[in-house]
């Protein structure tokens, strides 16, 4: 397939290794007062002063978390950007650097790399971050991301997942489900694809799905937006699994409870749509399908006045005592047991 999107093929042995750094990052300049030393040295040199330093790193794999068949390049780029940065923001932390290794085959020239780091540089842009470092090799078949994030906060400002209490509220960004359906709509188109190659999708019925699968944004807004508030959460964690899963995650950290209620899923009315169409459960895919890249977050009760109104937060459950569990109440005032039936990595 990228053969047929790129008449002009370079193959990458005519850079070697450090030509072909210096080509992919030339289009990459500092942003950030952090940065001192960035790419050209043997390491990067990063200074924060007074702040803390926040660091995750996340690995993408060709035919295990991308099928580059449905996946342009340029928008695999930027989401594997966004799904780092989100976890710092899931810090209440501000992202500030990245470093970004790739590992490709021979299938790949030079210009389906190109395309690659557009996405990357794009998503520095919108998130200004700098691009301070990583490597390149070669792998004996298909392509693997990894990009490191770094980002800074003060102390007092960082939330990990173990701060929830009991009759804390359990609040959600955005609206969830939307990203795995899109999966599910592309998968289909795929398999359609496959059968009749002359087949065109019509996919206007699906474009908020599609592209909350294929160009997630991670919620940089929303540090800010709480800090204006004034509210600070009591814990913390990004939606990459799965709804079910994350609550687990804090509850499990912060040894509480919780009660999840299924009428207050904040879900999109094309994903409710859609649900319907593939006859699969909304609520289903609202708690256990992965990649929001919403956050999920637990404040004290009294703070409750100070997000009612806003638009960009909705209150799903509370927390409760240990030893009461992790429910669903369902519209029906029925508790089933959460399950954590998300995204995993290592299920055959």
């Amino acid at each position: 397939m990228i053969e047929d999107k790129n008449p002009q093929r370079t193959d990458l042995s005519q850079l070697g290794e450090f030509g072909l750094i210096d080509h992919l990052t030339k289009q990459f300049d500092i942003k950030q007062k952090s940065t001192l030393k960035s790419i050209g040295d043997d390491a990067a040199v990063i200074d924060f002063k007074k702040k803390k330093a926040v660091i995750s790193t996340d690995l993408l794999i060709e035919g295990v978390h991308f099928d580059l068949s449905y996946m342009p390049l340029k928008h695999l780029g930027y989401k594997a950007v966004v799904v780092n940065l989100s976890d710092i923001y899931a810090m209440n932390a501000v992202p500030t650097q990245i470093t970004v290794s790739i590992a490709v085959s021979n299938r790949f020239p030079l210009e389906a790399l190109e395309e690659l780091f557009d996405g990357i540089a794009l998503a520095t842009k919108i998130y200004n971050v700098d691009v301070v470092g990583g490597d390149t090799t070669s792998s004996q078949k298909g392509m693997i991301i990894s990009i490191t994030a770094i980002g800074e906060a003060d102390e007092k400002e960082l939330v990990y997942r173990n701060g929830a209490k009991e009759n804390d509220l359990l609040v959600v960004t955005g609206d969830i489900g939307s990203a795995y359906m899109g999966l599910q709509v592309l998968e289909r188109e795929k398999q359609v694809f496959q059968v009749n190659p002359n087949n065109q999708p019509d996919l206007d019925a699906y474009t908020y799905l599609i592209e909350r699968q294929l160009k997630p944004e991670a919620r940089k807004d929303i540090k800010e937006l709480l800090a204006q508030l004034e509210v600070k959460p009591t814990s913390m964690i990004d939606i990459s699994d799965g709804l079910s899963s994350e609550i687990m995650h804090i509850c499990k950290q912060s040894n509480v409870g919780c009660n999840l209620f299924e009428e207050k899923l904040p879900l999109d009315p094309q994903l409710i749509n859609v649900c319907e169409e593939f006859n699969i459960d909304s609520t289903t895919v609202a708690i256990n399908g992965g990649e929001d890249y919403e956050l999920l977050f637990t404040i004290k009760l009294e703070d409750f006045d100070k997000i009612k109104a806003n638009p960009n937060f909705t209150v799903i459950g509370h927390m409760v005592n240990e030893k009461e569990g992790m429910h669903l109440i369902t519209r029906a005032n029925t508790k089933i047991a959460l399950k954590a039936k998300g995204w995993n990595a290592l299920k055959e």
